[in-house]
């Protein structure tokens, strides 16, 4: 697996707007093979912004990779610059080859 995220440092009070920019917004994600899930993540607050990551789970590097170059990734991107800032700099990608994963032990009772 594989997992792709960007940190945003949402200003504050920007924080609403920001998570109403994901919320609403076509990710056409579900159209792309290879992808798991998604998840926005909100992070702690420092006095000049707010931490937020988008998190995705990939099923490989080269499914991420293919899904940069797609039609579903410039259409869930189209008009991204298209907001008053709501953010300090640009987001900053990380992207984790998963090396282990561990799932809760689900009991019979």
């Amino acid at each position: 697996m594989f997992i792709a995220m960007n940190r945003f440092q949402v200003l504050r009070g920007e924080e609403e707007a920001f998570e109403t920019v994901w919320k609403s917004r076509e990710s056409h994600l579900d159209e792309v093979p290879g992808f798991i899930e998604f998840h926005l993540l909100r992070g702690p607050e420092a006095e000049d912004h707010t931490l937020f990551a988008s998190h995705t789970v990939w099923r490989s590097k080269s499914d991420f990779e293919a899904w940069t170059t797609s039609d579903a990734f410039r259409k869930a991107h189209a008009g991204a610059g298209g907001h008053k800032p709501l953010y300090l700099g640009p987001p900053k990608f990380e992207g984790f080859e998963v090396i282990q994963t561990v799932g809760a032990a689900h009991s019979g009772g």
